[in-house]
């Protein structure tokens, strides 16, 4: 996908944030325009908002994932479950990371889902890359709710998905889709949405039995597995070979 052109307020609030980010130790010189526009339009075009969101991004990427990527021995366990798969290109061009919710329960280890959750985004958005400018791919993300029980619901886990997600994530996500939800999660859906900025409530999607062919045309069925009406096989996240990637 090619980088959309700058108009001149752009221009401004781009020149004025890297200023800002200067002033507050931070460093925007290995960082291209794609990747601090994303920070600029999550924070409304405010060039001083936007400058401290990124120098905190930059020292939680320097602490927390400090090889640039997480290994996956640091989380053996979220693995194991298989409950992630990463599906290819959207008919738009962006990936599609599938959540199968009823493969997931409570995490023991915070810190590892935490890492997992990073993973996820880290190898979804690196899985985008085709030679051009870097900054500003976004991904498709399918939470498939199919089966799901009270068993699978893990409101600190989700909790902190939400918070690394709106931190450090800025306008990463294209579309959110839930598939297959229960009636009882839509409370818990609603509580989900109060701690989410508007930028990601705008893209929650939910998909109703009759809007499914839709929603296949959208995704497009070469990204989709069969059981929800496409022609692929279900690809686990770390079965993908991606290139490599930092932050």
């Amino acid at each position: 996908m090619s980088v959309p052109q700058m108009d001149k307020a752009q221009e401004v609030a781009l020149t004025r944030m890297k200023a800002s980010v200067q002033k507050l130790g931070g460093s925007a010189e290995r960082s291209g325009d794609p990747t601090l526009m994303r920070f600029l339009i999550a924070r409304s075009m405010d060039p001083q908002k936007a400058a401290k969101m990124f120098v905190q991004w930059q020292k939680w990427r320097a602490a927390f994932v400090p090889n640039g990527f997480i290994p996956e021995s640091q989380i053996p366990d979220e693995l194991e479950a298989r409950k992630t798969y990463l599906q290819g290109l959207s008919k738009d061009g962006y990936p599609v990371l599938i959540f199968k919710g009823s493969r997931h329960f409570a995490c023991k280890d915070h810190l590892q889902c935490k890492r997992f959750v990073v993973y996820m985004l880290d190898k979804a958005i690196a899985s985008s890359f085709k030679g051009c400018e870097i900054g500003n791919e976004k991904l498709i993300v399918i939470i498939d709710l199919q089966h799901l029980t009270y068993k699978n619901f893990d409101a600190r886990g989700l909790v902190n998905a939400i918070q690394i997600l709106q931190a450090y994530y800025p306008e990463r996500v294209a579309k959110l889709f839930f598939l297959h939800m229960p009636r009882f999660f839509s409370s818990v859906l609603k509580m989900i949405t109060r701690y989410l900025e508007k930028g990601i409530r705008e893209k929650i999607v939910i998909v109703k039995n009759e809007e499914k062919r839709e929603f296949v045309e959208e995704i497009g069925e070469e990204a989709l597995p069969k059981d929800e009406g496409g022609r692929a096989q279900l690809v686990a996240i770390q079965d993908v070979i991606v290139p490599p990637w930092n932050g």
